[in-house]
């Protein structure tokens, strides 16, 4: 990747972290599920730009609430791939890795790229 095509995603990624709060479309008690799943540990980051479960969930409301998440981060995925001229899959990616990576808190687990959970 070039380093223009490069600056450009990153920018892209950066204004996706900042338009997130009000990007994602789940409410206050779905946003509050989401960080007791996450502090329980059976919710994480995925290296994807998505939301995983690390163990099974049979409570409904949990898998809708993170349902609406991941489908609100695929649609702002897209808005920035397409503004910086690449692939959906690469602006969720860099914006694992540029913003939500950091954001985890020390306990939480998540996903890398390699497919292995790993808590922080």
């Amino acid at each position: 990747m070039s380093f223009r095509k490069f600056f450009v995603v990153t920018a892209a990624v950066a204004a996706l972290g900042v338009a997130a709060g009000a990007a994602f479309a789940q409410t206050p008690a779905q946003k509050s599920l989401i960080d007791a799943a996450k502090a329980q540990g059976s919710v994480g980051e995925q290296a994807d730009g998505y939301l995983g479960f690390r163990t099974p969930s049979s409570d409904g409301s949990l898998t809708q609430a993170v349902q609406a998440t991941n489908d609100a981060r695929r649609a702002a995925y897209a808005r920035s791939a397409q503004a910086a001229g690449t692939a959906p899959d690469v602006a969720a990616a860099r914006a694992f890795e540029t913003i939500v990576l950091p954001r985890i808190s020390s306990g939480q687990w998540y996903r890398n790229a390699g497919g292995q959970w790993v808590q922080r």
